[in-house]
């Protein structure tokens, strides 16, 4: 068994780990800041760490807003 290939998890179950609604995830496919590893039918899959990384980004980016 490979283990060096990156565990693909839906949409739901992504928006669940980050700790933001579903729609957030879609929202950040349409403005780009997250991109599906792959699909299954129609569900887009993403890597658990992309998803990570956009709500760091999505995070800094409300703190600046807040700041100025």
């Amino acid at each position: 068994m490979r283990t060096d290939l990156p565990t693909l998890i839906p949409g739901p179950l992504a928006a669940q780990e980050a700790g933001v609604a579903p729609a957030t995830i879609r929202k950040w496919v349409q403005l780009g800041r997250l991109t599906a590893a792959g699909k299954v039918g129609r569900a887009q899959l993403f890597r658990l760490e992309d998803v990570f990384a956009a709500e760091r980004a999505a995070a800094r980016a409300t703190t600046r807003r807040r700041v100025r």
